[in-house]
């Protein structure tokens, strides 16, 4: 998505975690982790995330480091240049043509998203862009899936009461697809809404958004 809409990209291959799933558990690894990503990506203009719960952590490095002498500065300065791909989109503005897609669709606002990063406007901004997307938004669009990092992990059975919750507000909207920019979440209303007997698919954003350039590809060519 990014390439097409006219970025310079590039995905190094290490590291291959912020350090955000320890950093939920108070791990002291992910002191490590975070170290090593702001060491690898610190020289970029822009470090640009499609994860909600890493975008969250990588956000959060100033304040993890604010008592190391070492380390705080580069933290500092290393988060400040962290944005949601959403968020860079969407301030962007869209250059290659989106095509339409008839589907009905719902937006789950992920915690590590909305209430962690305050980007709640951009993903559905981005996603109102696709033509005959019809979005739809599930009732208590605040409340949580129950994934939550390792939330799902250590406490499964209110987790699992919150997934259940969740799962019935966005089946309650009658969308065909969910839309969700974190993969806890994903999993989590895909399991529930299964359970309740009708799986939903859930995509990231970023997945339509590249179906529908596809769209206007094939459009284009015709």
């Amino acid at each position: 998505m990014l390439a097409a809409d006219g970025f310079d990209v590039h995905v190094p291959r290490a590291p291959r975690c912020c350090g955000a799933l320890q950093l939920h558990s108070g791990d002291e690894e992910a002191r490590g982790l975070a170290r090593e990503t702001i060491a690898a990506l610190e020289g970029y203009d822009q470090v640009v995330v499609n994860a909600a719960g890493c975008g969250s952590a990588m956000k959060d490095y100033g304040h993890l480091f604010r008592d190391d002498p070492e380390w705080r500065e580069r933290a500092e300065a290393f988060s400040a240049k962290v944005q949601d791909v959403s968020e860079l989109l969407a301030e962007a503005g869209p250059r290659a043509e989106r095509g339409p897609l008839p589907m009905k669709l719902a937006y789950h606002d992920a915690c590590h998203l909305s209430h962690a990063q305050g980007v709640r406007s951009q993903p559905r901004e981005l996603l109102r862009g696709i033509p005959e997307l019809e979005l739809v938004e599930p009732a208590e669009w605040e409340i949580c899936c129950g994934s939550a990092g390792i939330y799902n992990l250590v406490k499964p059975e209110p987790a699992a009461e919150l997934g259940e919750r969740k799962a019935r507000n966005l089946l309650d909207t009658g969308a065909e697809v969910i839309a969700a920019a974190n993969p806890g979440c994903a999993l989590q209303i895909a399991a529930h809404s299964e359970r309740l007997g009708r799986r939903l698919p859930v995509l990231h954003p970023m997945e339509l958004l590249s179906k529908s350039i596809d769209e206007g590809d094939r459009n284009g060519r015709r």
